[in-house]
Formats: C-alpha cells, structure tokens, sequence
C-alpha cells in the first residue's frame, strides 16, 4: 500500500494527455453546465494527495469530465472508482481510461444531484459513526452551477447518515470558486462568515487546504478556486434536525448587514413578531444588536434549540413563510384596489 498522503507507484500505461483527448473527440467546455477543464495533472495529483491514502480506497468522483482527476486517482491504485457524468460527450474519453484500467473504472452517465450512492458500493465497506471514517471518498471538480446545492444536499445527508454516508462519516475533497471555498471555512466575526460557513462547520471539520489560480484551467474562469476537505464530525456542534437549522442560519443572514434581530423577526407571524423575536433572543442569551457574521455556532445552537421548544409549543411555527405572508398581503391589496376601481366604474 501507498503511504499517507502519497500517489502509488502503480501507473496507468501511456495515454493521449487530456488536451489530446479534449481535440480528439473535439470536447469544448459548455457556458451554461459552468465546465472548466483542470489539465495540469500535477494540480490533479495534488488534490488527490490531499485527500489522504487512497490505496485500495473506494471513489466516488463527481463530474470527471475530460478525466484529469480521473487519471490522478486511479494512478492512486485505489480498489475502485465510480465516476458520474452528466455530459454524454465525455463517457468516450472516460471508456478509453477504463480499458487502461481493466476492472478499476465503472462509468455511470447521470445527475450527481440525483444519483443514488448509497447503492453504489458493498455492505462490507460501512463502518459504524462513532468509527474512524470508512475507505469511501468522495473527489470532484465541481461545475460552479451546481457546487452549493450539491453541498448542502450532503450536509443534509450527513446529517441524516444518509446518501454517501451511509458507509460512516464518508470525506469528500471538492472544489469551490474560491469566495465560496473562504465562505465554507470563515471563522465568526469573518467578513466572510455566512450562511454556509454555518451550515457545514456544525457538522463537519472543514479545511481549505489550497487554492489553484483559474489560469489553470480551461477556459479560464474569472475567478480562482479553492480546493475544500470535508470530514463529518461524529457529534453534530448543533443536534436539531437540518430542515430547523437550515431555516434559522438562512434567516439570520438574510439581512447579513443588520442586526441579527431582523432575521430572526422573520421567523415569526407579523403579528406576534416582536413579542416572539425578543423572547427568543433573551431565551437563547443572545445580544439583538449582534450581526449575523458575529454569531458563534454555540450562539446559533441556543437559538435553534429555543426555536425548537417554540415550534413544539405552537404545531403550525415552522410552517411559516414570511415571504408568503408578504405574497398574500399583496394579493390583498391588489383585491382591494381592483374592487374599489370597480366600484367607482
């Protein structure tokens, strides 16, 4: 086996380079799928080193592409790699490095939002929560389109040991734009800090361990990106149910410039708002005048804890939607205004 850390000595026989690859089956990189091609295999060999040892390791690489990654970590000598890909013009490219790697590589085309994971793999590779994690790794080079509702769709299903994590606390090493790899990982009081920063910290230990600058890929974005390690924590910092979480921390910052008061309030029918925000800020000991980005997840923990006690006193709470609230007032008003133009007709 391979040391920690290190790429096999095991090679895959020679190849056509992934730009030869790109002109041989004339691939071009699709605006609207936000596809960005990483073809300096140093770079792909770096992001699977920093995914730890993947010598007999089991893989699922999201959105292989033109196959860079692809190539770095079966060169890891992993056991098996199971790559997703949406875009029928890369599975040819892909096919010709299964051949390479008779037995390593199984293709799927499909919808990594989609794809059921937690099929994909033997029984015998679960290992309780508790354990150290299993040798199952998640390792994509994300489309921009998808990166962050394809991770909070993996934070929920960490959350419910769920998906990729039915086989125990699963890591995955991900590429972000690099605003959105520093928004993951800021600290409280962090420019920075937001919605996501929360979001993943209460559940995992999260590290940008490097950023690769976008002239490196192609075509070149207008932005760097940051490469992200995620390893979900054995006990959640924050232990509700993700669905609570989520529409706390999203009502916070939503008014990421106010006090912290004015997000919470939206938690609340208008017509209890005041009297329920303030209750629930002295409950949870919480400073109302307090912005979102200085909030510790100690801080939103007491605040979804008390908001949980608040929903199990009032059935029809978390329901609530102060945007269709505000949809109804306005349908209202319209009423009003075609009744009273009708009346003067």
């Amino acid at each position: 086996m391979a040391a920690p850390g290190k790429l096999s000595t095991c090679r895959l026989p020679p190849l056509p380079t992934i730009r030869e690859i790109i002109k041989l089956f004339r691939l071009q990189a699709t605006k609207q799928l936000s596809q960005n091609f990483l073809l300096d295999l140093r770079l792909t060999d770096k992001i699977v080193r920093k995914a730890g040892n993947l010598a007999n390791a089991y893989v699922y690489e999201v959105g292989p592409g033109p196959g860079g990654i692809t190539r770095s970590i079966l060169n890891a000598d992993v056991a098996e790699l199971l790559v997703v890909e949406k875009d029928t013009r890369f599975i040819p490219g892909l096919q010709m490095l299964s051949e390479a790697a008779p037995g390593k590589l199984r293709i799927v085309h499909g919808d990594v939002l989609t794809f059921k994971v937690e099929k994909a793999f033997s029984e015998s590779l679960k290992r309780p929560w508790e354990d150290d994690p299993p040798n199952v790794h998640i390792i994509g080079n994300l489309p921009f389109s998808v990166s962050t509702p394809l991770i909070i769709k993996w934070l929920e299903n960490i959350s419910c040991r769920d998906g990729p994590f039915v086989y125990g606390r699963t890591q995955m090493t991900l590429t972000f734009q690099k605003e959105v790899a520093e928004r993951l990982t800021a600290n409280t009081g962090s420019k920075q800090r937001s919605r996501l920063s929360v979001m993943a910290q209460y559940l995992c230990n999260v590290r940008h361990i490097f950023t690769i600058p976008g002239r490196a890929f192609v075509p070149k974005p207008e932005v760097d990106v940051g490469v992200v390690h995620f390893t979900p924590l054995i006990q959640p910092k924050i232990e509700q149910p993700f669905k609570l979480v989520e529409k706390v921390v999203q009502n916070v910052f939503q008014f990421r410039r106010k006090y912290c008061h004015r997000g919470l309030g939206m938690l609340f029918p208008e017509a209890e708002r005041l009297e329920n925000t303030g209750r629930l800020l002295e409950l949870a000991d919480i400073d109302p005048t307090l912005r979102p980005r200085q909030l510790s997840i100690s801080h939103f923990k007491s605040l979804c804890e008390v908001y949980r006690r608040m929903c199990d006193e009032d059935p029809q709470l978390f329901a609530y939607n102060f945007r269709e609230e505000l949809r109804q007032r306005k349908i209202k008003k319209k009423e009003k205004q075609d009744d009273a133009k009708s009346y003067r007709l």
